[in-house]
């Protein structure tokens, strides 16, 4: 099956709709969802197996001192949790989610399943691809982001030609949008801001990657595409088709390394 691009986001809640999720993988490779902290808190205040849940990331969540930044911390790791076992038709807390240098979450024992988290005011986003790495960003879409005073951090050469002559509002606003993009490019390639803006660029009619001469980069490699979500933000996504011989079969049992099962099983208490 010949899969590519990067599905509308999906605006979930603690009861889905999840199979959407599923829906997703199986015709694009990747998924996207976005929620809100305050959809999210009842599940995060009342889960009676939130311990198991949360994992290893249960003693940062009760080291931290702001009952507030408690809960949006739990908010965002169940939305991790219940979208990578809605992808893999599982039990959320069988999963172990850990975290690279850098802070990016990963899947023990699924490598070929790929995480990025992103959140900013009340959003939040999870993008996950079984083909290869994903990164999210988002940003309001109001912010007031001048083109004149970035541009030299961030702007290749074709990128400020492109700009330059556009209304303000106009390049204010597309001047954003590259920004989340950048954003979700170097966070799927787990780079952060390590790698400069102006390494890069994007066409911005056309949204192919970009040498910073203007010659395209990565020919049919990559996707990205910007949503908007919950009217209020931007959203920006980043896949990498890496060419992965995968099977539609996401589900756990066919998709965890087989030695990693294991070990779980002879380690891991029953979950009650």
């Amino acid at each position: 099956m010949d899969r590519q691009g990067i599905g509308t986001p999906l605006h979930v809640r603690p009861d889905g709709p999840w199979p959407e999720v599923t829906e997703h993988l199986a015709e694009y490779g990747n998924a996207v969802v976005h929620s809100t902290w305050g959809e999210w808190l009842p599940a995060a205040v009342t889960e009676p197996r939130l311990r198991p849940l949360l994992g290893r990331d249960w003693t940062r969540y009760r080291r931290l001192p702001d009952p507030t930044v408690r809960h949006r911390f739990v908010a965002s790791r169940l939305l991790m949790k219940y979208t990578a076992a809605a992808a893999l038709r599982t039990d959320p807390a069988s999963l172990d989610v850990s975290y690279r240098l850098g802070g990016r979450p990963y899947l023990r024992g699924f490598d070929q399943i790929d995480l990025s988290l992103t959140h900013t005011g009340d959003l939040m986003a999870v993008g996950i691809s079984r083909d290869g790495r994903v990164g999210v960003d988002a940003e309001p879409a109001g912010r007031r982001m001048r083109f004149d005073l970035v541009r030299e951090m961030m702007c290749t050469p074709s990128e400020e030609a492109e700009l330059a002559p556009l209304p303000e509002d106009e390049q204010t606003a597309e001047t954003l949008r590259l920004w989340t993009l950048k954003e979700a490019y170097t966070k799927a390639l787990g780079q952060g801001m390590r790698i400069g803006f102006t390494e890069f660029g994007f066409g911005l009619r056309t949204g192919r990657l970009l040498a910073p001469d203007g010659s395209r980069a990565a020919p049919g490699q990559w996707a990205f595409a910007t949503h908007h979500a919950l009217g209020r933000y931007l959203l920006s996504v980043a896949c990498h088709d890496a060419g992965l011989d995968t099977s539609l079969d996401t589900s756990a049992r066919t998709t965890l390394d087989p030695g990693f099962a294991a070990a779980m099983a002879e380690t891991s208490p029953p979950v009650s």
